[in-house]
Order: structure tokens, then C-alpha cells, then sequence
């Protein structure tokens, strides 16, 4: 979520050399950095469920999983953090961030999901390497799924119910739906 904006324009060199000691995560767009807010622990429980099932599936692979604090270098001009992200860069590749994502997970907030659904999803759709991008709410049980087909196109799917499964076509792993919202507590209609 972002907070706050800086007024200068920084180059990327610049970003990049801030960031590695800065104390607060930042997002870069276009020259502007965005603070990004703390996550809840709901937020904490999806991602961490679903970057250790994707650790254990691609332990022998060259592709990686990574949590929240790599960033991805998503064109000339913005770098995001997703919450999860399985990148195939080269072992050589920087250790701050990745050009090569494979598959990128979003969990999205109320106050998230408008960013998520609009400026990422078109800024990701454009990373060539990218097969998947994930959206997952953490207030309900609320899975999209957008994925590149060989024809180039894009296919959206959502999931709703708790007897369905995510199918991680990119990464080769399924998982059903109660393992990405295990120890998750919904608040209950009144």
C-alpha cells in the first residue's frame, strides 16, 4: 500500500543505492519512490503459506520463490515488490532484485485491491518472462487468476469457494484453496 511520495526525481542508480540501506521498503515509479505500509498478519499467513509450498515444489529447480522483500524490475521505469514472486534469473543476477519473474502474487487489502486489479495488472501483463499473475484477498475467499497463453492472449479465472484449487500452471503446482488461506480467520457476517 503506499503512504507517501517523495517530491524529487531519483534515476534508478539512485533508487537502487537508497534503497539497499533505507530502514522502509520502497516502490519506484517513473523516478518517484512510494513508501509501502506494513502487512497484516492475515497477510503474512497467505503469502507465507504459499511461498513455503512453493519452496518445498521448486527445491531442484533453477526457478526461485521469494517473499515481499525482493524486488522486481518490472520495466525501464518501475520496480514493485511483490508479496510473492518465483523469478528464473541467472545465479549471477543482482541479489536485490529480478527481471525474470515467472509467476507474481499479489495479496490484496480493500485498500490495495484497486492498485493490484488496475496499474499492476497492466504493468505486469507487460513483462515478457511473466505466465502468472495472482491476486488473492485476505478479508474473504477470493482468488483471480490471470494467465498468458501461448497465443500471447490473457486468461482470467477466479476462485470463490473453499473447495476449489489453485493451479499454478507456470510453477507446476497445485494447492487447494484451504492451504493458502490455512490458520486464516474470517470475520463473520452480523
Amino acid at each position: 500500500m503506499v503512504l507517501a511520495k517523495a517530491a524529487a526525481y531519483l534515476s534508478i542508480e539512485e533508487y537502487l543505492k537508497f534503497e539497499k540501506d533505507s530502514p522502509v521498503k520502497h516502490e519506484y515509479i517513473d523516478g518517484q519512490i512510494y513508501a509501502m505500509a506494513g502487512a497484516s498478519a492475515t497477510h503474512n499467513r497467505i503469502a507465507r503459506n504459499i511461498c513455503n509450498r512453493l519452496d518445498d515444489h521448486l527445491a531442484d529447480d533453477e526457478c526461485e520463490p521469494f517473499i515481499s522483500d525482493m524486488k522486481v524490475w518490472v520495466s525501464e521505469t518501475v520496480f514493485y515488490y511483490p508479496d510473492v514472486v518465483v523469478a528464473c534469473d541467472p545465479p549471477d543476477s543482482d541479489p536485490y532484485f529480478r527481471r525474470k519473474p515467472v509467476l507474481i502474487i499479489e495479496v490484496s487489502s480493500p485498500g490495495t485491491e484497486r492498485i493490484d486489479r488496475s496499474e499492476k495488472l497492466l504493468a505486469y501483463k507487460r513483462v515478457n518472462s511473466l505466465k502468472e499473475y495472482v491476486i488473492i484477498a485476505q478479508d474473504r475467499v477470493h482468488i483471480e487468476i490471470f494467465r498468458r497463453l501461448d497465443s500471447g492472449q490473457w486468461q482470467w479465472e477466479a476462485l470463490t469457494e473453499m473447495n476449489e484449487e489453485l493451479r499454478l500452471q507456470s510453477v507446476g503446482l497445485t494447492l487447494n484453496v484451504p492451504e493458502v488461506y490455512r490458520r486464516v480467520k474470517f470475520d463473520q457476517p452480523s
